[in-house]
């Protein structure tokens, strides 16, 4: 039997090569006057940019544009809802790393209304209910790893001490359109495909072994780790395939990101809030530092626990496909743990301890481990066994 599930809201999916050349007719569709939000240099000294301008000015559309040059913070959001909410804007674009797409689509939720990002932040602040309405959003990525493109919720950080990195999560943030384009990715350099790469796979991996994992969601997240399997060293190596590794890893990451939007993730996730909350980890290194061995341990804690649980199965499974052999279960769930700690040492990902993070850190960072992502880890890890991660990840 299968057991009852539900699948949220999706953008319209507009996948391939040149499609960001779609973007002006969308924008025309909606409205007249956009904000378009983009990172800080890439995207900007592209011809793409002078391309989309171009296009923009011929339709007679007009236009505000903003950087987010690193992880957005509540502030951030905050000071772009102020200086924009009574510029008439009707549109919003985000074009760029997950980083620019997560910004845009708390700015669109909030410039109608003008009140702080904080009033709906998940465990911070009053959490009051956001009822809508949002800006059409069209989200467009330059990178392939967090699929924000296709989720509903927007991570915001706030550094330091007292840091936190947290969500304003609403069905109304979906965006109207995802248009992934893979020549956007051309330009990006080997650590942030391997940062955003290792991002994709673990989103893929923990997507399919969640406590909320059904059919549908399995068969995405399968069908990305294939493209996974396929093209992320090759991309990352820049050999004769990498252009088509470079649209494998496009449509995985956008694959991971709906998987994630219908399941929620397991401990890695649960470990990249805090470490990048209170240390500056990016996501996608804190992602690469700890998969392998995030997922040694919850295997291990499976077998010893929840012998019977699915998980082990899919753990399997998964160990199979990337090591194309008919390796028994335990055999197959070795692969895995060991292909993952390969690609990171391949991708020259650095360990926590690059980062400033000591033995001593190890935990505060567990403290501030348990938000939602956790909760749907496929077993309930102690406090001792998440250390157990973070120490070998040192």
């Amino acid at each position: 039997m299968i057991s009852p599930f539900s699948i949220s809201g999706l953008p319209k999916i507009i996948f391939g090569e040149g499609r960001l050349s779609d973007v002006p007719e969308l924008l025309q569709s909606l409205g007249k006057r956009v904000l378009i939000v983009t990172g800080g240099r890439s995207f900007r000294a592209s011809l793409y940019w002078q391309g989309l301008v171009d296009a923009l000015k011929g339709r007679g559309l007009s236009w505000e544009d903003m950087v987010v040059a690193q992880e957005p913070s509540p502030g951030l959001v905050d000071q772009a809802v102020r200086v924009y909410r009574h510029a008439g804007i009707e549109i919003v674009l985000g074009i760029g790393g997950g980083s620019v797409l997560d910004a845009a689509k708390a700015i669109a939720g909030l410039l109608p209304h003008g009140n702080s990002v904080m009033d709906h932040l998940e465990g911070v602040g009053p959490e009051l209910p956001y009822r809508g309405p949002s800006l059409p959003f069209i989200a467009v990525p330059t990178t392939a790893g967090t699929g924000s493109e296709a989720t509903k919720n927007a991570v915001l950080s706030m550094h330091g001490p007292d840091g936190f990195k947290k969500s304003f999560r609403h069905d109304l943030l979906v965006a109207k359109y995802a248009v992934v384009d893979p020549a956007l990715l051309a330009t990006c350099p080997p650590d942030l495909i391997a940062a955003n790469g290792m991002d994709a796979l673990t989103q893929l991996l923990e997507s399919t072994v969640s406590t909320r994992a059904n059919p549908l969601v399995d068969a995405l997240a399968l069908s990305g780790l294939g493209y996974v399997r396929e093209g992320l060293l090759d991309w990352y190596e820049d050999g004769e395939k990498a252009a088509e590794g470079r649209a494998g890893m496009a449509y995985a990451a956008l694959l991971s990101g709906i998987t994630l939007a219908q399941v929620g993730l397991g401990s890695v996730h649960g470990l990249a809030a805090p470490l990048g909350a209170l240390f500056p980890v990016p996501h996608g290194v804190a992602c690469g530092a700890t998969v392998a061995e995030a997922t040694a341990i919850n295997i291990r804690v499976l077998g010893e626990r929840e012998p019977r649980s699915p998980a082990l199965e899919k753990y399997a499974k998964i160990g199979r496909m990337f090591s194309r052999k008919h390796l028994d279960d335990d055999a197959a769930r070795l692969f895995l743990v060991d292909m993952l700690r390969e690609w990171t040492r391949k991708m020259k990902v650095q360990g926590l301890g690059a980062y400033g993070i000591r033995e001593a850190d190890l935990d505060l960072i567990v403290a501030n481990s348990r938000g939602s992502s956790m909760k749907t880890n496929p077993i309930v890890l102690t406090d001792g066994e998440v250390r157990e991660i973070l120490l070998r990840c040192l």
